[in-house]
């Protein structure tokens, strides 16, 4: 069986899990997260305890079983305390401000580049270099921190662009004459 898969979720106070039909619903303070469970996989709540087992001796379904893990106990994280990513813009004149569900990012291109925010993912820009995106669903907040960078990534002479706070960016030594 699967390490990860071993492990049970406790499910802290105040949330409420839900397993039927195929799905796994939990509920929170800070939102409803809904996930499908695969059919190779046994989930249990035991009076505050989440097990996942495999159905079957196969390693697709062993590997499942601590997929399906990690993926509910991210879910109940979410629920509770919340993700974020921060992002930091490196250039002169790069400038990012937070308009409700909208992102509108000065970075260099002679338009500004606006990026719409999805239900349940607030936005805040506490500097003009700064985006901190907050969410209860720890993919959406990654794939919508990786597509804002995506607009323009460090670059590796200068180092402009945006980037991941505590991100490294190794630069490149300039042509030499």
């Amino acid at each position: 069986m699967s390490r990860v898969g071993k492990m049970p979720v406790a499910v802290p106070q105040g949330v409420d899990v839900s397993i039927n039909a195929g799905q796994i619903s939990v509920k929170g303070a800070l939102g409803t997260l809904v996930r499908p469970v695969h059919e190779l996989v046994t989930v249990v709540n035991d009076s505050g305890k989440l097990t996942f087992a495999p159905n079957d001796d196969s390693a697709f379904a062993n590997a499942m079983s601590g997929t399906t893990r990690a993926l509910v106990a991210n879910m109940v994280t979410g629920v509770t305390k919340g993700f974020e990513k921060r992002l930091s813009l490196v250039g002169v004149g790069f400038r990012a401000q937070a308009q409700g569900q909208k992102l509108n990012l000065q970075i260099g291109f002679s338009h500004p580049v606006v990026k719409d925010m999805p239900a349940g993912i607030k936005v805040e820009t506490p500097s003009q270099t700064e985006v901190v995106i907050k969410g209860s669903d720890r993919q959406v907040v990654g794939q919508l921190a990786a597509e804002v960078r995506a607009f323009r990534p460090p670059e590796p002479y200068k180092g402009k662009g945006i980037r991941y706070v505590g991100e490294k960016v190794v630069l490149k030594e300039t042509k030499k004459k």
